[in-house]
């Protein structure tokens, strides 16, 4: 029966439509029966991708939300989907990526007997790894608190907010939801920026630092600007989770490592240093000592209140980094500084070489991969390699999991690609990396998602080896040694089983044929290419 004018639309029908409001056009999911509800209403322009574990949704999700600028729309079952998600809702919420995730609950009525896959405590659960959590009081606030949580997730600092909806609200009669919008920037306070512009015009040797907020703010080319007119030598913050600056512009020198004596001695001899979009700084070693060498001034600019708040010296303004980096340039209105010397070039790689060296299977893809291709990087223990032979081009081409956990780059790649379908994104993978959530293959599959998998195929886990150097550990015990020598797992027989086409380069001469047919496949393709084991030691 038709509805009368005037009549509401079902807690269902009106979500969708908050849905349209944001720009969501699928979702990534792994439902159970608490949301079986949901589906009698499911629109046709509406996209469901399905994915095999709760922690590849989250990863998937965010992968699309960050190469597509929308927000990405998570639906989990009850509670134990959110817990296999939440290694990678913690990693959304440390990349600061915006997610919406709903998590079925039983029906109202059951609640009160704690029933099978009832949430206890259903909106503490994912704290504190989400902006905001709510189970609405009413099945007719859903749609609303949907609403809520795409604003909540959106502004700056972004983040996961999450929304649990008893199985039963879909059909209730809901609560109309207005039109609002929320401008997400945070402007620079005039006085303190005329106050940094000042400080940095006296400096003879400055040094910009930048963090992942640059790159989301699309603040990149600004950044640019703004390091010619200082003549700064321009690092990459520690941990960063993507490419801020041009990796071949001449003023570029690096990536800080995770310590503070390196982040001092890197630093010493620059007079003022001026961070933007980053924390000051994110440490993963103790070692001892100051942050910074004596006289040296910090600046420091972010949009996230944590992150000014926690800064251990130096002057913080809480500001979104385009915003801040527009009117800094806008403030200074001579050349600073002497330019410094150009990043040596990448280290010389034998092509030869058998076992195939690592350094040469990542010189390669550089070669080869497009330099607008996306790349998503999961290979800790070839990560200083990477970043000398692999060089990002330009801001908005590289990302990398935050929060120090393995398992997010391969789905988080599959959502980038399913987001830009008109150019290949390629994911570069440790072996130990790709065991952590390899069902996400099934997806890209099933998606024909336009990917490159790189397995960097070491038989190993060589970042604990370097690590036993790092910690002066001479030998672990035994049962741990030789757990930490895995097998050459046969990731090409795994990619075909799951549908997705695949070839082994096992000696240096094949893999650039390889890569070339990869490429020119418009589906996913899986290479493992076998390099010799690390030697030395891994990246703090």
């Amino acid at each position: 029966m038709a509805k009368s004018r005037g009549a509401r639309r079902t807690v269902a029908e009106e979500t969708f439509e908050v849905m349209r409001r944001f720009g969501v056009d699928r979702i990534f999911g792994n439902p159970g029966s608490t949301e079986m509800s949901w589906f009698r209403h499911w629109p046709d322009d509406l996209g469901y991708v399905l994915c095999l574990q709760e922690a590849s949704v989250v990863a998937m999700a965010e992968g699309y939300a960050i190469r597509s600028g929308k927000p990405g729309m998570v639906n989990l079952h009850s509670a134990a989907g959110i817990g296999n998600g939440m290694a990678s809702i913690m990693t959304a919420w440390r990349n600061q990526s915006p997610l919406v995730i709903t998590a079925g609950n039983q029906a109202r009525a059951l609640l009160p007997v704690d029933p099978y896959l009832g949430q206890i405590y259903p909106t503490e659960f994912p704290k504190p790894y989400v902006k905001w959590a709510d189970m609405p009081a009413r099945g007719a606030d859903v749609p609303g608190a949907l609403a809520r949580a795409f604003l909540t997730a959106m502004t700056p600092p972004c983040g996961p907010a999450f929304v649990t909806i008893p199985s039963d609200d879909w059909e209730a009669e809901a609560e109309p939801v207005l039109e609002h919008t929320v401008a997400p920037g945070l402007g620079a306070d005039p006085a303190a920026i005329a106050d940094f512009a000042k400080v940095l015009a006296g400096a003879k040797h400055p040094a910009i630092v930048l963090g992942q907020e640059v790159d989301r703010d699309g603040a990149g080319p600004g950044a640019v600007r703004l390091a010619e007119k200082l003549k700064a030598a321009v690092y990459v913050a520690p941990w960063a989770s993507r490419c801020c600056f041009p990796e071949e512009h001449p003023l570029f020198q690096g990536y800080l490592a995770a310590s503070r004596e390196h982040v001092r001695e890197t630093l010493d001899g620059h007079d003022v240093v001026l961070v933007i979009g980053a924390q000051v700084f994110t440490y993963h070693v103790w070692t001892p000592g100051p942050y910074l060498s004596e006289g040296t001034t910090l600046l420091h600019i972010t949009e996230n209140p944590t992150h000014a708040f926690s800064a251990p010296l130096g002057a913080s303004v809480i500001a979104s980094a385009g915003n801040a980096i527009r009117a800094l340039t806008d403030a200074l209105t001579t050349t600073v500084g002497t330019a410094p010397k150009p990043r040596a070039k990448p280290a010389t790689v034998d092509s030869d070489a058998k076992p195939m060296q690592g350094a040469y299977a990542l010189k390669v893809l550089r070669e080869m991969v497009p330099p607008d291709s996306p790349v998503f990087e999961e290979v800790p223990s070839f990560r200083e390699t990477f970043r000398d032979q692999f060089r990002i081009a330009a801001p908005g081409l590289y990302y990398n999991g935050f929060s120090g956990g393995l398992g997010w780059a391969l789905p988080a790649s599959v959502g980038g690609a399913l987001a830009t379908p008109d150019r290949k994104t390629v994911a570069v993978l440790g072996d130990g990396s790709m065991m952590y959530s390899i069902q996400a293959l099934w997806t890209a599959a099933q998606q024909r998602a336009p990917l490159t998998v790189i397995v960097i195929n070491n038989g190993e886990y060589g970042a604990m080896k370097s690590f036993a150097t790092l910690f002066d550990i001479p030998a672990f015990p035994a049962p741990i040694q030789h757990s930490l020598d895995l097998p050459r797992l046969d990731f090409p027989a795994l990619a075909t089983s799951m549908g997705v086409p695949a070839m082994q380069a096992d000696e240096p001469s094949i893999l650039p044929d390889m890569l070339e047919q990869a490429m020119a496949d418009p589906g996913p393709v899986l290479i493992d290419v076998h390099v010799e084991p690390l030697r030395g030691v891994g990246p703090l």
